[in-house]
């Protein structure tokens, strides 16, 4: 009797503009990696991403974010999209059709010990506590699906004398009009919901 080998679907992919005019999202029907990474400087990738060590080799790439089924790549300005797109998807589909690592094991558990760290894990206490988890649940709920549709992602950092401090990665970093989404978007809903915030401020990841 001949056996049968399965097949495998063939890798699939597409781009999707963001808000930030420099980066734009590179869509597989692979699952990457059921987390976020964004790696911004070579270093870091070099340590915990060889997909991330290959993309930065390119001389177009100057940041790399990596979630569920999608890489954001932010370029550098002196390129266009229009002379280098083609040539990242067709890097990327190959790198992914491959099999190769996308990123290395240790790799979230790392992140949140320097994000503990940096203060990231602070512990809140009695009502405080009951605040920062609503303005946690409200900004996973409604805010991080729509972030990561943009090719990006936004983490809550901490909450102090009214100032909610998020932190925002991939495509968000450094775009235009992320600033105008923070304060028009997000600041408006959290005091609405949480009236004890005053103010809503970003960190770059």
């Amino acid at each position: 009797m001949d056996t049968i080998t399965p097949t495998k679907s063939p890798i699939m992919l597409y781009t999707e503009q963001t808000p930030n005019p420099e980066s734009l999202k590179f869509v597989t029907n692979r699952m990457l990696f059921k987390g976020t990474a964004d790696f911004r400087e070579e270093a870091l990738a070099q340590e915990w991403s060889p997909l991330a060590t290959e993309l930065f080799k390119l001389p177009y790439v100057k940041g790399v974010y990596i979630c569920n089924n999608f890489v954001t790549i932010t370029k550098e300005l002196n390129y266009q999209w229009e002379d280098i797109m083609l040539n990242a998807k067709e890097f990327i589909k190959a790198y992914v059709n491959e099999e190769k690592t996308i990123l290395n094991d240790g790799f979230e558990e790392a992140m949140k010990k320097k994000e503990e760290e940096a203060g990231v894990g602070y512990e809140y206490t009695g009502d405080e506590a009951e605040l920062v988890k609503k303005i946690k649940e409200l900004i996973d709920t409604y805010v991080k699906p729509a972030v990561e549709m943009d090719g990006g992602n936004i983490a809550f950092k901490s909450f102090k004398e009214g100032v909610v401090t998020v932190i925002l990665q991939g495509s968000c970093s450094g775009c235009p009009s992320s600033t105008v989404t923070l304060k028009s978007g997000i600041e408006g809903m959290l005091q609405r919901m949480v009236p004890e915030v005053k103010e809503v401020v970003a960190e770059m990841g």
